[in-house]
């Protein structure tokens, strides 16, 4: 999935206003459809455009189902804030490893190459096999 980064070329504001304009003249035309392309030719964004704008007001209006602006964006920012902390975590576990591990020395201070004590049992130790 790609991020498009676009520029806010138009205020939110502006915005209200076209979507508002087209329920307001809808019935002047022949479709909602030819309501958006004459309105978008107005105010200079494309159809496609204002009709994205006024399918995210009927959202956050109610009137049609999906997800608001205000949940998408508490979305965005619990999903940021679970993959900092998985990060954290990421970073205390690693710090948190004991040195020993990291030199090759376990926790009692004896060689790696010693198998547990429970295979020794009984056996003298020759060495590493």
């Amino acid at each position: 999935m790609t991020n498009h980064k676009t520029s806010a070329k138009f205020s939110p504001e502006v915005r209200e206003r076209a979507v508002r304009m087209v329920l307001e003249h809808r019935g002047e035309h022949a479709s909602q459809w030819a309501a958006i392309v004459s309105i978008a030719a107005k105010i200079g964004c494309t159809a496609q455009t204002l009709n994205e704008w006024g399918k995210k007001s009927d959202i956050d209006s109610g009137r049609r189902s999906g997800v608001t602006t205000d949940e998408r964006e508490r979305l965005k920012a619990l999903e940021r804030e679970v993959r900092e902390l998985r990060q954290a975590n990421e970073i205390l576990r690693v710090v948190a490893e004991p040195r020993s591990r990291l030199s090759g020395v376990t926790s009692r201070g004896t060689a790696r190459c010693r198998p547990p004590r429970s295979r020794r049992s009984g056996r003298r130790w020759i060495g590493r096999r």
